[in-house]
């Protein structure tokens, strides 16, 4: 009897089963994808630079200047996060961007220092002290997640959403620089926010996935065309700014270390750190993507890294960006390698003056509009995940509350901080600073130092290919 030769087996293609957020997509739909996260991300990473460079004086040049600086940077640090270096970087769809946290903070370091360029270099020096702690702290940090269980994350997500809501709101009314002016709030800036929002949620509602993964890009491109052919949109600026300009370290001159500043920003980079380990698990339920420690303390290295990197490139403290989390919630496009194409397009607007200026002349409204849905989808995240927590019990209820409650402080009590010693009023006039510190300290009044059990994510129930649903269970909190 002839025996047949044996065959080995076949191999799987090594894509055949990848996960969503591992998918690498033809270039045409990566370039796409990837803008559209850069149009979303575009107005929220320009204007910490530039209420920053206002405040301290800076001339027009200078603030150009910064702008460049922090593109670049946001390019280079989203590309480590998702594409992963070593040990740095979560290898998830998340776009780095400079944190919110740290606008008053540096503000106030900068003007108690004397302002203009001198400021810069006291915030640099505290900007790249507070990236290596940053960096050095992350494995430990992420080992101390347990302490950060759904009642803790989900009230930070839902204190970054409500606290972006009213940025999106003052643009969708004109942009915060027409405040107090009679343009402010005028009916046609609002028809231009409500007409981008309505297109976005018709194309989610009737389009094919493809369109609907498209919806904020084309929303966007929709509403600056309209705003275009009815005279509300100049993009004359675009002419008048250079094609090329290199940002080279330390511009500005080599940076000042002193201790007060750097103990504040500390203090910053602490709450960016429960910020991002919060993005991180919010990208991992929204993508069915296990999260552990290590995946935790590499998206933390990366903010490390990223912040080092913006101290040196004059610019500022890096965090994964909570509104670029909702927009892989609407798109529903998870792959990594997305988020490399959008930093590679950061890249090329941080090197390329005239093409970020294209971009910049977005009008306010138009990006209100789109912002609206995609700030508020970081806050429905948050209340996903509190859906973790049991809020019949009556402890994290007043957490949920209390927290709530002192992160809308600053922006409804602006005069009671400005009363506070300058040190104080540094690390405290911030509602996202103000809300996640209660929400970290009554966890640990309430449920950790009593040793109570409180229910946490069971990141275990989810499969590298997220096909399984995840389960919770109660784990001691200490």
């Amino acid at each position: 009897m002839a025996r047949m030769p044996r065959q080995s087996p076949r191999r799987p293609h090594p894509h055949a089963h990848a996960h969503p957020v591992d998918e690498l997509l033809p270039i045409p739909r990566l370039a796409l994808y990837g803008f559209q996260h850069v149009l979303a991300f575009y107005a929220a990473a320009v204007i910490v630079p530039v209420l920053l460079g206002n405040a301290l004086g800076l001339s027009r040049q200078e603030l150009v200047h910064l702008i460049n600086a922090d593109l670049l940077t946001c390019g280079v640090a989203s590309i480590i996060q998702a594409l992963g270096v070593w040990k740095v970087g979560a290898r998830l769809p998340l776009v780095q961007g400079v944190t919110f946290t740290a606008v008053s903070p540096m503000i106030a370091i900068g003007t108690g220092a004397g302002g203009g360029t001198t400021g810069l270099l006291v915030v640099y020096g505290a900007v790249i002290t507070a990236g290596m702690a940053t960096f050095l702290f992350a494995p430990l940090f992420s080992k101390l997640a347990k302490y950060f269980p759904p009642v803790v994350i989900g009230t930070i997500l839902t204190i970054i959403g409500i606290t972006l809501i009213p940025v999106a709101l003052q643009d969708a009314a004109g942009g915060a620089h027409l405040i107090g002016t009679p343009a402010y709030g005028d009916p046609k800036n609002l028809a231009y926010a409500l007409g981008t929002l309505l297109f976005i949620l018709t194309v989610v509602r009737i389009g094919k996935p493809f369109l609907s993964s498209l919806a904020v890009l084309l929303g966007l491109v929709a509403g600056t065309a309209v705003a275009w052919l009815l005279g509300d949109a100049d993009f004359a600026v675009v002419g008048q700014t250079d094609w090329f300009g290199v940002t080279t370290p330390f511009h500005y001159g080599m940076p000042r270390f002193e201790l007060l500043p750097i103990v504040a920003m500390l203090v910053v980079m602490l709450i960016t750190m429960v910020e991002t380990t919060g993005d991180v698990y919010a990208i991992g339920e929204i993508t069915r993507r296990k999260v552990d420690a290590d995946t935790v303390a590499r998206a933390l290295r990366a903010d490390g890294a990223a912040t080092v990197l913006g101290g040196v490139l004059n610019s500022f403290p890096y965090v994964a960006f909570a509104e670029n989390i909702g927009l892989v919630r609407m798109s529903k496009v998870m792959s990594r390698y997305v988020v490399v194409a959008a930093g590679l397009f950061m890249v090329v607007l941080g090197l390329l003056p005239k093409a970020g200026s294209l971009v910049a002349s977005i009008p306010h409204p138009v990006l209100g509009g789109a912002a609206i849905s995609m700030f508020g989808i970081v806050a429905a995240v948050g209340v996903q995940i509190l859906g973790k927590a049991d809020l019949r019990e009556e402890r994290n209820t007043l957490i949920l509350a209390v927290s709530l409650g002192a992160a809308l402080l600053p922006a409804t009590v602006a005069p009671f901080f400005d009363r506070m010693p300058d040190g104080l009023r540094a690390v405290l006039d911030s509602g996202i600073t103000l809300g996640a510190l209660t929400a970290i300290t009554l966890n640990l009044l309430f449920n950790v130092f009593t040793g109570r059990t409180t229910t946490e994510i069971d990141w275990d129930g989810i499969g590298e290919e997220g096909s399984a649903q995840p389960r919770f269970g109660a784990h001691p909190s200490r």
